[in-house]
This record gives C-alpha cells, structure tokens and sequence, in this order.
C-alpha cells in the first residue's frame, strides 16, 4: 500500500472503534447524573446489546474456525454471558437507585477486560488469518445483523444459531419496548 493512503476499514476497526466508543460512554454514566447519566446508560445497554450479538452472529464463528479448539471463542462467550446478566439486572432499574452504581462498576470492569480479551486473542487472530476482502466482507455481514439485532440483552442467547433463530423476533420486541419507553418520558 502507497505510503499516506489508509486502508479501508474491516470488521476489526469496526468492533474496536465500538469497544471504544462503549469504554467512553461508560465514563460518562460513571461521571454523570440525571437524564445525562439516564441517557448515557440507555445508550451503552443498547450497544452492547447489538455489539455483542453480531459478534456472536459473525466474528466468533470465524474465530472458532481460525483458533480450533483452544477454547478462545468459548472463554469470551462465558464473558458475554456473565456481562449480560448484571445487564439485565441493570436494564429498567433507575439510575438513582442505590444499587445502580456499584453494579454498573463491576459490569463497566468486566466488560473492559472482555474487549481487551477479544482484541488480543480474537481480533488479532482475525487479522493475521483472514484476507482484507475477507474482513471487509464480515464488516458488511455485521453491519446487515445491527440492523436486526436485539437492543437488551438476552442471557443464554450467546451462538450464532441462537442469535440467528431467535435475534430478529426478540429484536422486535425491544424495539417496541423501546418505544413505549421513549414516549413515556
């Protein structure tokens, strides 16, 4: 590649700029209060929520094929899994309840070393093993499964299959929750 031209962005970029962009957010429902921090953490549910699914739906299975059987698609998984569930356990409880903030702590910290995890052992491998068409072409599967994904989570929903299966009726519904929440306020 000629020197000052960049290449296009893939998969990669895309799921790292989204790890930054949700590290970012939960900063600001760390620092904030109110309908900033209200807004701050309906913003980072719902991207986890579609991150975490198209993950499941693209990247994983490619990873499992690139990593074998070392167990590294299945490590992050049980990551996701225990990460949506102290979401859940987060989704429609006030902000200004008392047990808000030390649970979103401990959810801001596993989520962290999770996309440092799969940054390190998925996305490297991703990298070192799939073509550029190849990273491009995953890219345009993720961008198709966001527009389908549900936006809260779902514990115990964590394959491709499952997603596959289930995501776009459950994806219905939370957006129809969704809705009716931002019409109520």
């Amino acid at each position: 590649m000629p020197f000052g031209v960049m290449p296009k962005p893939d998969v990669v970029d895309r799921l790292v700029a989204q790890h930054m962009q949700v590290r970012d957010l939960m900063h600001v429902v760390m620092t904030s209060t109110g309908e900033a921090k209200r807004d701050a953490f309906e913003t980072v549910l719902r991207m986890l929520s579609v991150h975490e699914t198209v993950e499941e739906e693209v990247l994983h299975p490619v990873a499992r094929r690139i990593a074998g059987e070392h167990g590294v698609v299945e490590d992050r998984l049980d990551e996701e899994n225990a990460a949506k569930q102290v979401l859940g356990e987060l989704d429609g409880m006030d902000v200004d309840d008392p047990r808000f903030d030390p649970l979103f702590a401990l959810l801001r910290t596993a989520v962290i070393s999770h996309a440092l995890a799969e940054q390190r052992y998925e996305f490297n491998r991703v990298r070192q093993y799939c073509s550029e068409s190849e990273r491009r072409g995953m890219l345009t599967l993720v961008q198709a499964a966001e527009l389908a994904a549900p936006t809260h989570p779902h514990a115990g929903v964590e394959s491709a299959t499952a997603n596959l299966a289930l995501g776009p009726a459950v994806a219905l519904v939370d957006r129809a929750r969704d809705a009716i929440r931002a019409a109520r306020r």
